[in-house]
């Protein structure tokens, strides 16, 4: 019997820069490029998508991320609140709304971190 796709979900739900840099954009990244996961989807969702849409080093950085096929997703509430909607599609990133989404992949078989 085949292996599993084996499936991550990094949720990115903080202001923080730091926390951007040196954790979820770092570990995210890594885990694609050097396969510790067949899939790996970012969620960028509250601050996180303020903070991106100003940023111009994590909006390099999502670049990359696109690059390595990484699966950016934006939850849409949380970006028409901060009013980043278009800056965050302009970015390449899915902005939908990520009730029903995220209710999927934790009941499904991909496993999500949160920052």
């Amino acid at each position: 019997m085949p292996d599993k796709k084996s499936e991550l979900v990094v949720l990115w739900t903080s202001g923080d820069r730091d926390v951007a840099l040196k954790m979820v954009f770092m570990y995210a990244l890594n885990a694609k490029i050097k396969g510790w996961w067949d899939e790996v989807t970012l969620i960028a969702w509250g601050s996180s998508a303020k903070l991106l849409s100003t940023d111009s080093e994590l909006k390099d950085y999502i670049e990359k991320m696109k690059e390595a096929g990484i699966i950016l997703e934006a939850c849409r509430a949380c970006a028409d609140l901060f009013g980043v909607t278009s800056q965050l599609e302009d970015l390449g990133i899915d902005v939908k709304y990520m009730g029903e989404t995220l209710t999927a992949y934790l009941k499904g078989n991909k496993k999500v971190i949160t920052f």
